[in-house]
């Protein structure tokens, strides 16, 4: 009696837990897969925690082979779990997962595209954002502009998840890992998912920095020309630990 009411409880969790699972489409979801979709998830949160981002606006995407793995649109990312892998092939048909792809989707293709990127940051910082409505590019305040090519650009205005905001984008990217979305916000890619967030919080203090120091009544703050940023660049790409 005792086995058959464990055998029936089991029954019942089993039925439970698959439905807790949605059905993927296509294919299943590999180790490197799951584990890049740890992380996707963690930086995701990281956002929200750093103030990069409001509620669900912003978006993360990691590359594995030929499949992007993205954030669901419209989802708390507290509320993201292993099951709801969302991924994308590189024509952006969906390959995993039931939710629906990030609606800035078309920005993350066009990076992977025409880039080696390996991972992709898009926020609506405060700072950032502030500054995309005032000048065409953020002044050359800092050296640390160099780590993301030179002078950051910003991309003329265009409604989200459209493929003209997306060459906007790819325009103002030329020769760049950063720039800014006029009246929208910022987008940074990188080899690994935590040099991306990296340049995401770097182009997000340089921002402040900017618009902090040029707030000052009577003053402008000094620039750097395009040689010391040159050589200031050229510098950064030795920088840090080597092997």
């Amino acid at each position: 009696m005792g086995e058959q009411q464990r055998d029936r409880r089991d029954e019942r969790d089993a039925r439970e837990s698959a439905r807790d699972v949605p059905e993927r489409r296509g294919r299943g979801v590999g180790d490197e897969e799951a584990h890049a979709w740890d992380a996707l998830v963690a930086a995701a949160r990281r956002m929200v925690l750093d103030g990069l981002v409001v509620g669900t606006s912003g978006n993360v995407s990691v590359r594995v082979g030929d499949t992007v793995l993205v954030t669901p649109s419209g989802v708390p990312y507290d509320r993201l779990t292993p099951a709801d892998v969302t991924g994308v092939d590189l024509d952006g048909r969906q390959v995993l997962g039931t939710l629906a792809p990030t609606s800035e989707l078309p920005m993350h293709l066009a990076v992977y595209r025409t880039t080696d990127a390996r991972a992709v940051v898009h926020t609506h910082a405060v700072h950032a954002t502030a500054v995309s409505t005032l000048v065409p590019e953020l002044p050359t305040i800092h050296y640390m502009a160099g780590a993301l090519g030179g002078s950051v650009r910003v991309a003329p205005y265009a409604t989200y998840g459209t493929d003209e905001l997306a060459e906007n984008m790819l325009h103002a990217l030329a020769d760049r890992t950063g720039c800014l979305l006029r009246n929208h916000g910022m987008i940074t890619y990188g080899t690994t998912l935590d040099q991306a967030y990296d340049r995401t919080a770097q182009l997000e203090w340089m921002c402040r920095l900017w618009l902090t120091a040029s707030s000052v009544p009577g003053m402008s703050p000094a620039l750097l020309s395009r040689e010391q940023m040159a050589e200031a660049g050229e510098k950064l790409r030795g920088y840090g630990q080597r092997g």
